[in-house]
């Protein structure tokens, strides 16, 4: 009814204003008023149509979020209740704790499918235990740049921060290959955002690369790595560049791997160097981008578990890590204790005792505690990951059990150790 009102009045006002129109023109008119009447009531049909749908589809989209388990508000949250076959799934840089549980009981395992071994005896550690702030690091060599010891949230790193810095382990034989044909290499690497991390597998102060060409370093930069055959980035990216890292390398022979946190990016068969010490550099640090560094350990490889647990009757782990005085377990024992699972799952006979050791700082019954605690950490992530509980137990020694004489930080991080005995 509306429209036909200003039709009408619309058609006699052009008739009044323009007595000089012939018949012709008057019924070509009226056909032109009453076509962009119907174009204009169709749109606006269409339009409220259209928002009649948008409505009704964004109402089923609500019920789809809710029952897939995700929020109202930005479609965020997603329910992660779905777990691999093995009842696993891998959380990224959770590092708050090694083994939770969801509401059907099965693990939420932090980096469940990180397959990083380190070496069985420790060769070079450095934790920083006990050095004064604003020194440089005791156990380490300048090659160039500023270097020095700084406190970050309440715990010691080696800050680099001017000049170009290049440090390198501080041995008494510094020229020598130290090393061995097999070797893993861990940090923790903090990233301040920008430019790149250079991590050569020779000492640049005492020794000559032996490289053709020139390749001889483990390139990190925000989510990707290189060694000089093209940046490999993370299939997940972290997308918080400023970051802490866990960073790892491992040499078997020539063939050479190197892990970002929970992933392995690097894979090299043939290496055309042999590697012979370890140079830490960065050519972008400065006192705005500074780079931060702890926990460097270098650790000679061993034997597969299969064969040592058949050779000896028992498997020696450094690998698996806690946090300090904690039986907190650290991600980076993933790797081990995977193996382990590994292991037990394709050999059904075994059975181990799990059994913690300490180095013999610290008080004996706090030690023998800690001992026990660490050990039945390891032993009910095994349970949880789907070992029976009856291929199972738990021994706390302490540090009444050592293999070395504490008489270095190589000594004691040996004996920092957990232990798989066949039962």
């Amino acid at each position: 009814m509306k429209y036909s009102l200003i039709i009408t009045a619309f058609f006699l006002a052009f008739i009044f204003l323009s007595p000089a129109a012939s018949g012709q023109i008057k019924i070509d008119l009226k056909s032109k008023i009453n076509r962009e009447a119907n174009r204009r009531a169709n749109k606006r049909t269409d339009k409220t149509i259209k928002k009649s749908f948008d409505k009704l589809e964004e109402g089923l989209n609500d019920a789809v979020k809710k029952d897939d388990g995700t929020t109202d508000e930005a479609g965020k949250k997603k329910n992660n209740d779905t777990a691999n076959k093995e009842g696993i799934k891998a959380q990224g840089n959770k590092q708050d704790e090694s083994v939770t549980e969801n509401k059907n009981d099965s693990p939420v395992l932090t980096w469940a499918k990180y397959d990083f071994v380190p070496g069985d005896q420790v060769i070079f550690e450095d934790n920083l235990e006990g050095e004064e702030n604003g020194e440089f690091p005791s156990r380490w060599d300048l090659v160039r740049g500023t270097a020095e010891i700084a406190k970050l949230d309440g715990e010691n790193v080696i800050m680099l921060r001017e000049g170009v810095p290049e440090i390198v382990p501080y041995l008494k034989e510094p020229k020598k290959d130290y090393l061995p044909d097999v070797f893993t290499i861990e940090m923790d690497l903090y990233y301040p955002g920008d430019g790149t991390f250079n991590i050569y597998l020779y000492d640049r102060k005492n020794q000559k690369s032996g490289s053709p060409t020139g390749y001889t370093d483990v390139e990190v930069q925000d989510d990707q790595m290189n060694m000089g055959r093209g940046w490999i980035k993370n299939p997940e990216p972290n997308l918080k560049k400023e970051r802490w890292m866990h960073i790892a390398i491992a040499y078997t022979n020539g063939k050479l791997k190197a892990y970002m946190d929970d992933t392995r990016l690097i894979n090299i068969p043939h290496l055309d160097f042999n590697p012979s010490g370890l140079t830490l550099y960065t050519y972008h640090a400065k006192n705005d981008n500074r780079y931060y560094v702890k926990n460097v350990r270098i650790a000679k490889g061993g034997v597969k578990y299969y064969d040592r647990v058949m050779q000896n009757g028992k498997i020696i782990v450094n690998g698996i890590r806690f946090d300090v005085g904690k039986s907190t377990l650290k991600p980076e024992s993933m790797g081990a204790i995977n193996e382990i699972y590994n292991l037990m799952k394709e050999n059904s006979d075994l059975k181990f005792s799990v059994e913690g050791h300490t180095d013999s700082q610290g008080d004996d019954d706090f030690n023998m505690k800690l001992s026990q605690d660490r050990a039945e950490t390891v032993m009910n992530t095994l349970i949880k990951l789907g070992i029976p509980a009856d291929r199972l137990s738990a021994k706390g020694w302490g540090e009444s059990k050592p293999i070395s004489n504490n008489a270095s930080p190589e000594d004691m991080a040996n004996n920092r150790r957990v232990e798989f005995v066949k039962m």
